[in-house]
């Protein structure tokens, strides 16, 4: 008859009970430090990417100048990025495939406000921020290029 052989457990073959809890509590506490600082995030990575758009506007608007000679008035807006205007002054040498894929919004889904010309130069990008009404702090302030092309909050 075969004899079935016995299996000796080692005292530090598992892990216990409170082996696990320490884990547990440890895991607990780091996420208790660092879960309110991540909840906050999102509206600062939004308003990073409202700052990035608005450069690739502006590069899309100076290049639209280089073309054209003249930046898209306020009537033809962005617009005259995405699609020829119509309008007046219609461009001589507008870009075939165009200056931008598709006509841009601020990462809470608003509309860049453009004026040309503008209060600070020749033309003015504005994103009125997760409120979507003008002035406000915080991701609320609104986010504009300056003449430097610089965004500002």
């Amino acid at each position: 008859m075969a004899r079935k052989k016995q299996v000796r457990r080692d005292g530090e073959a598992g892990v216990t009970l409170i082996e696990m809890m320490v884990v547990l509590v440890i895991i607990a506490v780091i996420a208790a430090m660092v879960v309110p600082n991540v909840i906050g995030r999102p509206d600062e990575a939004r308003a990073t990417v409202a700052e990035s758009d608005l450069r690739s506007i502006a590069s899309a608007l100076e290049l639209y100048r280089l073309d054209n000679r003249t930046y898209p008035t306020t009537a033809q807006g962005l617009a005259a990025l995405v699609s020829a205007p119509s309008a007046p002054p219609v461009p001589e040498n507008w870009a075939a495939d165009g200056y931008l894929g598709a006509m841009p919004q601020d990462p809470w889904g608003n509309d860049y406000i453009y004026r040309s010309p503008g209060q600070t130069g020749a033309f003015d990008l504005v994103s009125l921020g997760a409120d979507g009404r003008p002035g406000g702090d915080g991701v609320n302030g609104d986010i504009m290029l300056d003449d430097r092309r610089t965004a500002q909050n």
